[in-house]
C-alpha cells in the first residue's frame, strides 16, 4: 500500500497538497475483524468536507444506525478548501488510518484509483440491488468506472442552468426567458435589454472564463472535444471547439457581458447577486446561496441551458462514495457505502435541498425543495448531459487552460492562435502523464 500511495507523489498530487493528517479518532479497542469497537459496535469513520451537507449526513448515519444497531458511523468533516481535505486524506491512507468511507470527487479518482488507495467494489455492486445502469445517468458512471471496474457509488451531481433576475426583466420591459430557448434567443434578448438601457454598472450577461458552467457545455455541444478517448490528445484546434468557446468571446466583444478584467475583480456570480446581471449561468451547486441572499431571491428564476447547434448543452460532474483499501472493517465499510446508494438513502440527501441525488429516482426530490423555482432545469435532461472531460493531469490542465485562454477572452490573440499555443501545451501535460 505505501508504495502504491508514494506513486501518488510522482503523479503530483501529493506535492502539491502536502501536510499531515489529523486523525479525529480516539484510542479504540480493535475487534476480532480488524476494525474498532465501541462495546459491542463496529465503528466506522465518514469521511465528508461540507459543512452545510453535514446534517443530511448526520441524518443518514442515523437512519443506517437504526437498521444496523451493531455499527456506529463517526463522521469527519475535512474543509475543502485550499485541498485541506486531500491533503489529509492521503497522508491518511500513506498512514493507514483514512476515513473508512469517504467523498472522493472525478479530478481525483483516477490518480487514487492508481494510487491503491480506492477499494474495487465492482463484484460487492453486482451482489446487491443498485443496478447502477438502470438507476443512474450513465456519464456518473463512467467516472468512477476504469477498466470495468467501479471505485465508488454516485453520491450526486450537478449540471448548470440559466439564472435571470425579474426585476431587471421587468424593468427593461422585455420577457423572461423559458426553457426551449436556443442560443439565438438567449443573444437576441441580451440585445434587447442592453437597447433598453439598463442601469450603469448592470449587463444582459455575464461570459466568465468558467469551463465546466459555460464554454465546455458549449463546445460539446457543437461537436468539439478537449480530451480523446485515451487521453493522448487534445481537441482545441479543432473548429467545432474554437466555434463553442468563440459565442462566450463574441458576448463580451458585443458589450452584452462585462469584460474580462471586470469578471476577474468581481466574479459573475458576484455580480448576479448584486444585481447587476440579468442573467448568468450557474452550477446547481449555486442554489443555496442565492436562496440565502435577500437581495435576490425574490426575484430570480431560473431555465434549461439554452440549446446549442441543435444539441442541448449541459456538463454533468458529481461526487461519489468510495471506500478505503486500507479499510480494517471493509465489511461494514462496504455495506455502509452500498447502502448510501439506495433509494431510501438517495431520498434523505435529495430531501436535504443541498444537492441533487445521483439516483434517477431520487433526483425529483432537489426541485421539491423549493417549489417556486424552475429547479427541475438542473434534471430534466441529466440522462443526456456530457461529462466533464477528466484525467490525472486535470488540475495542471485547467491552470494551463485559464491562463492562455484570457488572451483571446481579452482580445489581445486570436482565439486561433490561443489554442494553436493551448494544444501544444496540453499535449505535453498528457505525455508526461502517460510516461
Amino acid at each position: 500500500m505505501k508504495k502504491s500511495i508514494k506513486r501518488l507523489a510522482t503523479l503530483g498530487l501529493l506535492a502539491i497538497m502536502g501536510a499531515t493528517f489529523l486523525t479525529a479518532c480516539g484510542k479504540k479497542e480493535e475487534n476480532k475483524d480488524g476494525g474498532t469497537a465501541t462495546g459491542k459496535k463496529t465503528t466506522i469513520t465518514f469521511g465528508i468536507w461540507d459543512e452545510k451537507q453535514r446534517p443530511t449526513m448526520e441524518n443518514l448515519v442515523s437512519a443506517y444506525e437504526a437498521k444496523n444497531n451493531n455499527v456506529n458511523v463517526e463522521i469527519q468533516l475535512t474543509p475543502y478548501k485550499g485541498g485541506e481535505y486531500w491533503t489529509k486524506l492521503e497522508a491518511s491512507a500513506t498512514g493507514g488510518t483514512a476515513p473508512d468511507v469517504f467523498w472522493l470527487n472525478t479530478l481525483h479518482a483516477e490518480s487514487y484509483k492508481d494510487g491503491g488507495i480506492l477499494l474495487d467494489l465492482t463484484d460487492s455492486i453486482a451482489k446487491s440491488d443498485l443496478k447502477l445502469e438502470d438507476n443512474y445517468p450513465k456519464a456518473l458512471i463512467s467516472m468512477y468506472q476504469f477498466d470495468g471496474k467501479m471505485y465508488a457509488i454516485p453520491k450526486d451531481f450537478d449540471t448548470n442552468a440559466l439564472w435571470y433576475n425579474k426585476a431587471i426583466f421587468d424593468k427593461a420591459g422585455v420577457a423572461y426567458p423559458t426553457d426551449d430557448w436556443t442560443w439565438d434567443d438567449l443573444v437576441a434578448t441580451a440585445k434587447k435589454l442592453k437597447d433598453a438601457g439598463l442601469d450603469a454598472g448592470t449587463y444582459p450577461i455575464a461570459a466568465p472564463l468558467d469551463f465546466q458552467t459555460d464554454y465546455y457545455p458549449t463546445i460539446y455541444a457543437n461537436g468539439g472535444w478537449i480530451l480523446n478517448d485515451d487521453k493522448t490528445e487534445t481537441g482545441y484546434e479543432d473548429p467545432k471547439t474554437q466555434e463553442g468557446i468563440q459565442i462566450w468571446i463574441d458576448l463580451i466583444n458585443a458589450g452584452l457581458s462585462p469584460d474580462l478584467a471586470t469578471m476577474t475583480d468581481t466574479s459573475a456570480d458576484a455580480m448576479f447577486e448584486g444585481g447587476k446581471l440579468a442573467m448568468v449561468f450557474a452550477g446547481s451547486y449555486m442554489t443555496p446561496e442565492y436562496m440565502s441572499n435577500d437581495a435576490i431571491n425574490k426575484n430570480v428564476n431560473l431555465v434549461e441551458f439554452p440549446e446549442f447547434n441543435g444539441i442541448e448543452p449541459n456538463i454533468i460532474n458529481g461526487l461519489g462514495y468510495a471506500v478505503y483499501s486500507g479499510s480494517k472493517n471493509k465489511e461494514a465499510a462496504v455495506d455502509f457505502a452500498l447502502w448510501l446508494g439506495s433509494e431510501e438513502a438517495m431520498k434523505i440527501q435529495g430531501e436535504g435541498g443541498a444537492v441533487i441525488s445521483a439516483r434517477n429516482d431520487a433526483q425529483q426530490y432537489f426541485a421539491a425543495t423549493n417549489p417556486d423555482l424552475n429547479l427541475a432545469a438542473y434534471t430534466n435532461h441529466s440522462d443526456i448531459a456530457f461529462p466533464l472531460p477528466v484525467c490525472k493531469s486535470s488540475a495542471e490542465l485547467y491552470d494551463l487552460e485559464a491562463n492562455q485562454l484570457k488572451w483571446a477572452y481579452s482580445g489581445e490573440k486570436t482565439l486561433a492562435d490561443t489554442c494553436k499555443e493551448l494544444k501544444a501545451g496540453a499535449d505535453e501535460i498528457l505525455n508526461k502523464m502517460n510516461k
